[in-house]
């Protein structure tokens, strides 16, 4: 029965949101479509709730790769990159900042957690030349399967399958599947599996 009433409530809600999305494809043709799913990710970040996760994780399942229809997108969570993927089960928390990824079934993202599209997305080798006309490399960045990340969390690389990120560390390496990292830069703590 409640998953009827999921279902029921993700039509509805998909409904409400169509016309954003007629409207994103019709901008889609003359616009970047990272800059189109950033600005309507800022636009429909602002409604509260779970009406609001409802809308956003609908509008997103047509406009990403691919977004489950109940996964939780929490308050003031914005996406900056059309090619990602949420699956099954997913919560993000309110006010994370999600780039280029693809966050597997079951993940817990906490509250403020940021997932940086890589580590190369601005190159700083020529001196001579601003950072912001270098250009750089955007990265898919993968979170494994029943994976918990903790608040205010930064990932710019990989994180395995069941794994624990600690609140306020930053992943800039990638981190084997069953590590409990923690820190800045995050190191492994503990292996879950021993």
């Amino acid at each position: 029965m409640k998953l009827l009433l999921k279902q029921l409530i993700s039509i509805i809600c998909l409904v409400a949101i169509f016309p954003f999305i007629i409207l994103f494809y019709c901008f889609k043709g003359v616009a970047n479509a990272d800059s189109l799913i950033a600005s309507f990710s800022q636009f429909l970040s602002l409604v509260p709730g779970k009406l609001g996760s409802y809308l956003r994780a609908n509008f997103y399942r047509v406009t990403l790769n691919h977004c489950s229809p109940f996964a939780f997108i929490g308050f003031g969570t914005i996406f900056s990159h059309q090619d990602t993927k949420i699956e099954e089960g997913v919560y993000i928390g309110p006010q994370g900042n999600i780039g280029k990824c693809q966050i597997e079934k079951d993940c817990l993202l906490g509250s403020g957690v940021h997932i940086l599209s890589g580590k190369s997305q601005h190159n700083i080798s020529d001196l001579d030349i601003p950072i912001r006309e270098q250009g750089g490399v955007f990265q898919r960045i993968v979170i494994g399967e029943n994976s918990w990340i903790g608040n205010g969390a930064i990932v710019m690389a990989n994180v395995g399958k069941q794994c624990i990120v600690a609140a306020g560390a930053v992943v800039v390496n990638d981190v084997p599947d069953y590590a409990i990292v923690a820190g800045n830069p995050a190191k492994i703590i503990k292996m879950r599996n021993d």
